[in-house]
């Protein structure tokens, strides 16, 4: 995404309105341009590259946009910065400070001093060290001194899309409250959506079924909680799992700060799925954790007939949803659903098992980490309708199944 400096957003009565590109041969030609002397740049230093790309926006009045751009393609989706040192260069600059220190400057001191260090750093690595790689990696740590040793081209159109899409994003950095209404698509997309939603931890209400649609109603981070930039930044991640969705709507409530008389003003934005932006995210995501995908792969290697499924129905519950992590389910047709509860802030902990409570489901699995400073958050495992399983830093899966065998009639 866009850091605020490189939004450009402009008012339109009491909406706002996101810069976009169109994709035609003048943009299309500033994105080749600008791959094009990151593909030169490949290992050599970000200062080096960044001089170019300021010499690039030269007196332009269109600096911003190119600037925006480049920002884009420097991001980990695209480029690798490395630190490149024989020595973490922390480390580095003490040990020749420390040698240093025993002669009186000079040149020629200098010189002596980096070949020295260079000898020993030869003998400890087992590699050859030259004096030029310790000059090299005294500040190799500054970010003008990284060396771009990856670069992974996108296409000009996928560039100017992911544009477009940041500076939509950048409306929420702001926003004080949202209401999207995802009306009636395929059940699945609905559960992409809702898995983003307990991805990024953000403070939803949802109401209605997969048959006529939901509405979720979003907390911002310009909310009567106070102001968080983080927060913000969870919500503008939403919106690349939101454009999967097929048929949806967007209204946002925004406290922006005018430009010029720096006084914080009410203003709205409205979006649809009709909007033409394009997600860079994969159209499904496998697991929301490490924990989950490695609860997974250890049930694959599991001699069982119990078969461990991702897709799972959404379960209704009074304002909201709830997802369980996994089904399991057996060839003599039992179903059992298993959530994981690992790390979480103590207010998630109360809503969770506030949802399994509200669910009146009965074959259910709660999968409990015991790090989890359950009273401290107010919740009492053993008032959830649900078999329960204690773990520590992972969840076993024959753990899992010795409470399914316990349950079996």
């Amino acid at each position: 995404m866009l850091p605020s400096d490189l939004l450009i957003h402009r008012p339109r009565g009491e909406s706002l309105e996101p810069k976009r590109l169109a994709l035609n041969d003048p943009n299309r030609a500033i994105a080749i341009d600008l791959i094009d002397q990151f593909q030169q740049h490949v290992g050599k230093t970000q200062g080096e590259l960044d001089g170019q790309l300021r010499e690039m926006e030269g007196e332009e009045t269109d600096f911003k946009v190119k600037r925006g751009l480049a920002h884009l393609l420097k991001s980990e989706a695209f480029s690798t910065f490395e630190i490149v040192s024989p020595l973490e260069p922390g480390q580095l600059r003490e040990r020749v400070f420390a040698i240093a220190a025993q002669r009186v400057p000079s040149p020629p001191a200098t010189e002596q001093t980096l070949q020295t260090l260079a000898a020993q750093l030869s003998a400890e690595l087992e590699r050859e060290v030259f004096p030029d790689h310790i000059r090299a990696g005294l500040y190799a740590d500054l970010s003008e001194n990284r060396i771009l040793s990856r670069f992974e081209p996108p296409t000009p159109d996928a560039l100017l899309h992911r544009y477009n899409l940041s500076q939509v994003q950048g409306v929420f950095y702001k926003a004080s409250h949202l209401i999207l209404t995802a009306h009636r698509n395929d059940p699945g997309e609905y559960k992409l959506l809702f898995r983003y939603l307990k991805l990024f931890g953000l403070m939803a209400y949802i109401e209605g079924d997969a048959d006529h649609g939901f509405t979720i109603t979003i907390d911002g981070p310009a909310s009567l909680f106070g102001n968080s930039t983080r927060y913000g930044t969870d919500i503008a991640k939403l919106l690349p799992a939101l454009l999967h969705v097929t048929k949806w709507s967007l209204n946002a409530e925004l406290q922006w700060r005018d430009t010029y008389t720096g006084e914080v003003r009410p203003r709205r934005f409205a979006l649809d799925s009709d909007c033409g932006l394009v997600s860079h995210y994969p159209p499904g995501k496998p697991y929301d954790s490490m924990l989950e995908s490695a609860f997974a792969e250890r049930w694959d290697a599991l001699k069982t007939d119990w078969r461990l499924e991702r897709e799972v129905d959404l379960i209704p519950i009074p304002g909201s949803v709830m997802i369980p992590d996994f089904r399991l389910v057996h060839p003599d047709g039992r179903s059992v659903l298993l959530e994981i509860v690992g790390y979480w802030r103590p207010e998630y902990l109360r809503k969770k098992f506030s949802q399994v409570r509200q669910s009146g489901c009965e074959n259910l699995i709660l999968a409990i980490s015991e790090r989890l400073n359950l009273e401290k958050a107010g919740v009492k495992p053993q008032d959830a309708p649900a078999r329960i399983v204690w773990f520590k830093d992972k969840l076993q899966p024959k753990a899992v199944l010795a409470a399914l065998e316990e349950s079996s009639p």
